[in-house]
């Protein structure tokens, strides 16, 4: 995995609905891949050399990451805002964010946190927040200000100011939103892999690069009716666990290798992309982990209810603290992901794909 290329990715602009930025700099590493893209920021990578009649294998992640939209400016200048994604409130206020103006601009701003020398008793022991009583401070004293001199106005994007950085030493990579750049570097990195072999491969390689995931999963919706996929992998920045729960019951460790997703709130897995998945893995020595998922939600969901139903194989990198500014992962997971995605790809041939599609299920 180049992690230049990951950590560019990263710290590409692109809250839900304003991927523009992430899409470009995708397609900036996808030179000799057929590549466009669709109203909705969807981007579409294809492997050159598509056999017609031969099975769709579409890579998927989402570009998208969680942010904010300014919502109203005040008269004192502090600028109301909404959430774009599922920030946990108590870990929105006291950091910095980047503001992208209409006219292409970045301002910088501080979410705000009320001092301690202003709170009373209850303020001071409770941990209550709203989004409504939290607001951006970009230095501004006025809406006059704000509008003119800074040229911020209602309906502007905000992510976290984050950059990369990767310690090479410890192979540890620090940045935002690996939910899910760390996806959008798996497929890249898969399908460059497999460039050299696309004429031997049983299946049409399409990489998707989905918009507005972390706002109801919205662009897959779209994709999935595009490239009408008959297996699909979805790659994804999966919460790791490991702070949480013992060696023995974490089911995503950062260093531990690629997540399996048996089961979340939108998806059951295919048992039988899975079990070929695992018995790959045990055969390569590809480091795997299980996971049965009391919460969240992939892309899975919609790509899995196309047409005829597409059965699709959900392969995590472990990323702590995701939906917050602040993320770490491993580069051995994300080689892990992309070494079993491969591995998954050149192993497929006609009776492998009737299998996990249940065509042969009544004999």
């Amino acid at each position: 995995m180049d992690m230049q290329m990951f950590g560019r990715i990263a710290d590409a602009f692109g809250p839900s609905g304003f991927e523009e930025d992430v899409i470009r700099t995708i397609a900036g590493y996808c030179g000799k891949y057929e590549v466009r893209n669709d109203a909705m920021n969807n981007l579409y990578v294809q492997m050159p050399g598509a056999r017609e009649g031969r099975p769709v294998l579409m890579m998927d992640a989402h570009t998208d990451e969680c942010g904010f939209m300014v919502q109203t400016i005040h008269d004192n200048g502090v600028l109301g805002i909404i959430m774009l994604g599922g920030f946990v409130l108590t870990n929105v206020p006291a950091h910095t964010v980047k503001i992208r103006t209409k006219s292409g601009k970045m301002v910088r701003g501080i979410t705000t946190s009320k001092p301690i020398h202003f709170m009373n008793a209850k303020e001071r022991s409770s941990q209550e927040l709203s989004i409504e009583t939290i607001y951006v401070d970009i230095g501004a004293t006025s809406r006059k200000e704000v509008e003119e001199d800074f040229g911020v106005s209602v309906g502007d994007p905000m992510m976290p100011e984050v950059s990369f950085s990767y310690d090479e030493e410890r192979g540890v990579c620090f940045g935002k939103a690996f939910d899910n750049r760390a996806g959008c570097a798996c497929i890249i990195d898969t399908l460059n892999q497999l460039y050299e072999e696309r004429d031997n491969l049983a299946v049409n390689l399409t990489g998707a690069f989905a918009a507005q995931e972390e706002v109801g999963t919205r662009g897959a919706a779209v994709t999935a009716q595009v490239v009408k996929p008959d297996l699909a992998i979805v790659f994804e920045g999966s919460p790791s666990d490991d702070f949480y729960f013992s060696a023995t019951q974490a089911q995503c460790q950062m260093k531990k290798g690629v997540q399996l997703r048996r089961l979340d709130n939108s998806y059951i897995s295919n048992p039988a992309f899975l079990d070929y998945a695992i018995q790959l893995a045990k055969e390569q020595g590809i480091p795997f982990q299980e996971a049965v998922r009391r919460g969240g939600s992939t892309n899975a969901a919609k790509i899995s209810l196309m047409e005829n139903a597409v059965p699709v194989l959900v392969l995590g990198v472990p990323s702590r603290y995701v939906h917050t500014h602040y993320n770490f992962c491993a580069k051995d997971d994300l080689e892990a992901a992309v070494n079993l995605a491969c591995g998954v790809i050149r192993g497929l041939d006609e009776e492998r794909i009737r299998h996990i599609r249940r065509q042969d299920i009544l004999g």
